[in-house]
């Protein structure tokens, strides 16, 4: 029996595909057919980007340069044709002319379409019109494009879409590109200030085998081999500290968290947080430390301290406003906190103002409600709210001249949290007696497996120095220096209901 050599694979084909499509296929079949798929490639070198080539103009006059990028428009005009093609730097101009690269491949270059991408190699020259462009000399098809791109004045206009297929979104949208090394660029300045006032980078369990936390829900998953529940952390909290136990003065995380809750322009399941803690220092320490790292990061990734972020001008620099939370919220309400003599006052205060609370609140739970309710939307410019009730501040160290409170901050900016911080509280005893309340919390919210951390107050029982810790939203304040209104914006690939 005489050996066959096998069919050359051919493009799928479906009714359901479009027009355009269809003939997309038809083509790459012919290709595939000729022996030329496209697919197999497996190397182009293109030596220079477009912004290279184009930045580099004067000393490039001339020479020879190899380009890749895919095609974004394209004008035939018989003999000759000029095309754009678009890499990750940007997008420039090739000239092509049947006499120069042959006529076999100058009619397979007017076969492409839109959106293939091309390696192309020829000389820098400057048109009459003075756009830097490449005079090429060959051509060659990297892989074809099989569907029709949006068009190029309205781009994607589906901002579902937009989120769930973020390449298309990316490949017609350079800007879309621009906030995501942005976004790279903003982390990273976040790492050169950490790392230049001698903060160690640590990494700690995503998986965590107990629930804890009163109100953040976490997402449930199961380890076959230990046969045990197991919880995607929601904060990275109780293990940067017990690395501050065991003695390192100064560490931080900056990482993924995850949370089962709802979604809206603030909120995603996933969010990345950075959170660091300092020994020997307090929260005090942490407001200046976040006033130092906002501007930093701000004048690395804008070029200035003042921002414009959707309509509203936000000055970061200089020193920021600290209001006790009691004081705020007197300010903007008219309630008195320190007016309050029974928990049954502060309830029927909030119930004058038809505020919902939970059964058993205490003066210390109202405070916060009428906060969210007053204060929060009126914190525009860059505000610290700080000492927090011990009741909703699990965490923190208690203020030894009011026991009531806690040294915690939250920061504030345009109406929206940026970041909490605590003095944080070392003391295992009242740390243990916190725990056990906060797990009440968590069951009567549905936490079947609420445990204390018991390890942790071990940790605490050999001694933790006075510490200053904080976490910070790195999304948010992402959403901040690129003017993006929705967390999904600053999310490569944010969290999407399957359209099934």
């Amino acid at each position: 029996m005489s050996e066959q050599t096998p069919a050359a694979p051919q493009a799928q084909e479906t009714l359901s595909f479009s027009e355009q499509e269809q003939i997309r296929r038809e083509k790459l079949n012919g290709l595939i057919a000729a022996g030329n798929s496209p697919y197999q490639i497996t190397n182009y070198e293109a030596g220079r980007t477009a912004q290279d080539i184009i930045s580099g103009f004067d000393a490039l006059d001339g020479q020879t340069v190899s380009v890749a990028g895919r095609m974004m428009s394209r004008r035939i005009m018989g003999k000759a044709s000029f095309a754009h093609l678009r890499d990750a730097s940007g997008d420039i101009q090739i000239y092509v002319k049947r006499d120069d690269v042959g006529e076999e491949a100058y009619d397979a270059f007017k076969n492409t379409d839109l959106g293939d991408i091309q390696g192309v190699k020829g000389f820098v020259f400057k048109t009459r019109t003075g756009e830097v462009s490449i005079h090429a000399q060959e051509v060659v098809l990297l892989s074809k494009c099989l569907k029709p791109l949006p068009d190029k004045w309205h781009g994607l206009q589906d901002m579902d879409l937009r989120y769930r297929q973020r390449y298309l979104d990316m490949i017609v949208s350079p800007q879309v590109r621009d906030t995501f090394v942005k976004r790279s660029r903003i982390i990273t300045a976040i790492r050169s200030f950490m790392d230049t006032r001698g903060f160690l980078e640590v990494d700690t369990p995503i998986l965590h085998t107990l629930e804890i936390g009163a109100a953040a829900r976490p997402f449930q998953t199961h380890h076959n081999t230990l046969d045990v529940d197991m919880y995607l952390r929601v904060e990275t909290e109780l293990y940067l500290k017990r690395l501050i136990v065991g003695g390192f003065d100064k560490v931080y995380e900056i990482g993924r968290i995850f949370r089962n809750e709802g979604m809206d322009t603030k909120h995603n399941p996933e969010f990345t947080s950075i959170e660091l803690y300092q020994a020997y220092a307090d929260y005090n320490t942490m407001m200046d430390l976040a006033e130092e790292l906002f501007q930093h990061v701000a004048r690395t990734a804008c070029g200035s301290e003042v921002l414009s972020y959707q309509g509203k001008e936000i000055n970061l620099g200089g020193k920021w406003e600290r209001i006790p939370m009691a004081e705020a919220v007197k300010r903007y309400s008219g309630i008195d906190f320190y007016a309050w003599e029974t928990d049954e006052q502060a309830r029927a205060c909030l119930d004058d103002r038809h505020i919902h609370y939970e059964k058993g609140a205490t003066r210390g739970d109202c405070l916060p409600l009428l906060f969210d309710e007053y204060v929060e939307k009126q914190l525009i410019q860059p505000t610290f709210i700080i000492d927090y009730p011990v009741e909703n501040s699990p965490l923190a160290k208690r203020k030894p001249e009011e026991p009531r409170l806690t040294e915690r901050f939250e920061l504030f900016i345009n109406g929206t949290e940026y970041g909490n911080a605590f003095s944080e509280l070392n003391d295992p005893i009242d740390q243990k007696e916190r725990f056990i309340r906060q797990v009440e919390e968590r069951k009567a919210l549905g936490g079947k497996n609420a445990k204390v951390d018991e390890d942790f107050v071990n940790a605490l029982e050999y001694g933790m120095p006075p510490t200053g810790g904080m976490g910070i939203g790195v999304d948010r304040l992402i959403m901040l220096l690129t003017d993006s209104a929705s967390i999904r914006d600053i999310l490569l690939f944010p969290t999407m209901k399957p359209l099934d």
